[in-house]
């Protein structure tokens, strides 16, 4: 048996490109962007469906999934620029606004400053 201490980190995105409905990625989408991330990173993420439920609206979207894993082991810190780095990377290529990183003591939004609203 192995232990240590435990750390997360979660990304939350949509599916649905800017704000207009016409264009939503599936999640094949999300699936290949995190593929290609995990081969060239050596990692592993979970990928979970979700529904974002918000003012006048709502959207698909997915909640990707880092752990501190007993048999790879690494620092809250490392597990966080990962999941930063993965962030911005399914932010640019599924065209969002924005997207967030969420761990046991912050909330973090990346904004994507290749779209202006």
């Amino acid at each position: 048996m192995k232990k240590l201490r435990s750390y997360n980190a979660q990304i939350w995105v949509g599916l649905k490109e800017t704000y207009d409905n016409t264009k939503i990625n599936s999640i094949e989408d999300v699936y290949k962007i995190c593929d290609d991330f995990v081969n060239e990173f050596k990692d592993c993420v979970s990928i979970t469906e979700t529904n974002f439920r918000y003012v006048d609206g709502f959207e698909k979207g997915v909640v990707v999934g880092y752990i501190n894993y007993p048999r790879f082991p690494r620092t809250n810190e490392e597990i966080k620029s990962r999941a930063l780095l993965l962030a911005e990377k399914l932010m640019i290529e599924l065209n969002q606004y924005r997207v967030t990183v969420t761990t046991p003591e912050e909330s973090i939004m990346l904004e994507n400053k290749n779209l202006s609203r």
